[in-house]
């Protein structure tokens, strides 16, 4: 199978020990392309000294707003600069990932719209697809996809709404991220919604380090596990991991204006 990984951190510090390593297993394993997400202004660089040391990872630029303490507004304009610096560079792919998160209380819903809103702009002026985090925010994000419409679209991360939701981000042009989370057996109601979902939906992720799949419980997930999660997910959608992985690549070299 020929694999794209469309959410990674691989720029944290949880791999520094064994990053060549861990790049070499996934090409041996399938894992041809990976996308390495920003997530605020202080990794920026690392992530993009990273993705230059390497033909098939490829970077995205955002402010997250689990983050959003830690973002000042100049920082948007930072964002801007790098976006613009880099129009055009074959490794840059997208604006991401921002969102919105509702799901922790503390995180102030009026800056998180205002900075979500700003990254569509930008994601708009660059003619970039946006790869979204929605945590509990569905229809806030829906909504204002549905004003500031993107013509390349996005991924949402991590998709575990309803089949409803799902309808409406395809309408808006978006793809669904699906990774670990559906491999559990406690996720019958995103199960469900899977085996809903047409090949052309879905693109696959592994948001590594974090949400490790069922197959690898409770430890650091890895881009290297996305031939089992494939499978998995295969399982669930009703196909053979070979059309889900052919699709979920197809779909993703589409959004991003990749040749395979």
């Amino acid at each position: 199978m020929r694999l794209i990984d469309t959410h990674t951190h691989l720029d944290f510090p949880d791999f520094d020990a064994d990053r060549a390593e861990l790049l070499a297993r996934c090409r041996t394993r399938g894992v041809e392309r990976l996308v390495v997400l920003g997530v605020h202004q202080g990794n920026w660089q690392r992530l993009w000294d990273l993705v230059q040391g390497d033909a098939g990872l490829y970077a995205a630029f955002g402010l997250h707003p689990v983050y959003l303490d830690q973002h000042r507004p100049e920082h948007l304009h930072e964002l801007r600069d790098w976006l613009q610096r880099l129009t055009g560079h074959r490794q840059l792919c997208a604006v991401g990932e921002f969102g919105l998160d509702y799901f922790l209380e503390q995180l102030d819903r009026e800056r998180q719209q205002t900075l979500f809103e700003a990254q569509l702009r930008l994601a708009l002026e660059f003619e970039l697809p946006a790869l979204l985090h929605v945590r509990r925010a569905h229809a806030a994000s829906i909504a204002t996809l549905k004003q500031l419409k993107l013509p390349r679209g996005g991924i949402i991360h991590a998709f575990a709404g309803s089949y409803e939701e799902a309808r409406e981000y395809l309408k808006l042009g978006f793809k669904l991220g699906l990774g670990g989370a559906p491999t559990w057996p406690q996720a019958r109601r995103l199960q469900q919604t899977l085996s809903r979902l047409p090949l052309d939906a879905v693109v696959l992720e592994t948001d590594a380090p974090d949400m490790a799949p069922a197959m690898h419980p409770y430890q650091r997930n890895s881009p290297e596990y996305l031939p089992e999660i494939c499978s998995e997910l295969a399982r669930l959608m009703n196909v053979a991991p070979e059309q889900l992985a052919a699709a979920s690549s197809r779909n993703a070299a589409d959004l991003f204006g990749w040749v395979l």
